[in-house]
């Protein structure tokens, strides 16, 4: 591939995309960003960018066949990297059929109106095109704890519906790299956490319902334990794997960081406590309350990336205790991009899901 690109980038106002839109914004490529703006996609993600020529955001659904079309035809992409995703597991155990429609029939969407666009291309357009799908290592089910990281070759069993709706837009990938021979890649990221995350996840919302005292719920014994990669890494990952990863191969991405959730909040409190102290709120930890555990929680999750490593010279580059100061900080510092996220549906899903298990 040439070293400037023309991408296609699907849900790049979410989180992990909006980041990868800066990243590569700041490299020089060009982004068309194709993102339905439901409620974790923000415009205000991208306000560093408001103003840039290189920089086309479309609200639009990945379903939309059309649509995809349209785009494809008007801006001639070299390249397509495919973040749109329902991501959040608790919300696909209480609506499961949300996550079917746009992590399947999306994904499956995307492949085929990419493989009607590409085989219309030039000979040598053709062949430095790529298709890169960004999944999750959810997809690979769960660890006990001395059980190896997960490779590339392991076995998938995907046991929320989230995960099984991702591994259902994996298997199709793969399908249309060895049928039709579309150039994907397709990379398994371990848990990201970094600016712009919506707080309905652990990190976030552990940062703000700590900053105002309130209940820090955890779910279980909090001994679940993540590999954490800052957003940052991940997104350099994605950009070495487009340039130079081998077609048709699948590269997992982590942080080589696994802690147990408890762990988590608990430096989180730490870290709070020392750069926003508070003498009416006092030891954060204590604010920390057991809930019942969410159905199907997987126990451990790890990734090793020695593929990566070995084939693309990639490694994590941001220590998580490095990485999570920062993250304290970007939401100290951006009170209003908080306020404009928590919404009337946002505090609805919290009391819900969070709230409504403290009190049982």
């Amino acid at each position: 591939m040439a070293n400037t690109k023309h991408i296609l980038v699907t849900g790049g106002a979410g989180f992990i995309g909006s980041n990868f839109v800066l990243q590569s914004i700041a490299a020089g490529d060009s982004i068309v960003n194709l993102d339905l703006l439901t409620y974790a996609g923000n415009r205000a993600n991208l306000s560093r960018i408001k103003d840039s020529a290189a920089h086309v955001l479309v609200q639009g659904d990945i379903c939309d066949a059309n649509l995809v079309n349209e785009l494809l035809r008007e801006h001639h992409p070299n390249a397509i990297v495919h973040f749109a995703a329902e991501s959040h597991v608790d919300r696909s155990i209480v609506d499961p059929g949300a996550f079917i429609q746009t992590n399947v029939q999306g994904t499956y969407t995307l492949l085929e109106q990419s493989r009607q666009f590409w085989s219309k291309l030039s000979h040598d357009e053709r062949r430095t095109f790529r298709f890169l799908h960004v999944s999750t290592d959810e997809v690979y089910g769960s660890l006990k704890p001395h059980d190896p990281a997960f490779s590339e070759t392991t076995p998938y069993a995907p046991n929320s519906p989230y995960a099984a709706s991702k591994a259902g837009s994996d298997h199709l990938v793969r399908a249309y790299f060895h049928t039709y021979g579309l150039p994907t890649l397709t990379t398994n990221c371990s848990n990201n956490y970094g600016p712009f995350q919506f707080p309905e996840k652990l990190i976030p919302l552990m940062i703000l319902n700590a900053l105002e005292g309130k209940r820090l719920p955890v779910y279980g014994d909090g001994q679940n334990v993540r590999d954490w990669l800052f957003v940052g890494d991940h997104c350099t990952a994605i950009r070495t794997v487009l340039e130079n990863g081998r077609l048709g191969e699948t590269y997992n991405i982590g942080g080589n960081s696994e802690r147990a959730n408890l762990d988590v909040v608990h430096t989180i409190c730490s870290l709070l406590d020392e750069l926003r102290p508070n003498v009416s709120i006092g030891d954060r930890r204590k604010l920390i309350q057991f809930v019942p555990d969410r159905p199907g929680h997987d126990r451990r999750y790890a990734i090793d990336a020695s593929k990566i490593a070995r084939e693309l010279d990639w490694k994590p580059t941001v220590s998580f205790e490095e990485g999570l100061r920062w993250t304290v900080k970007w939401y100290l510092e951006n009170a209003q991009w908080i306020e404009n996220v928590r919404t009337g549906a946002y505090r609805d899903w919290i009391r819900q899901n969070y709230e409504e298990r403290i009190v049982q």
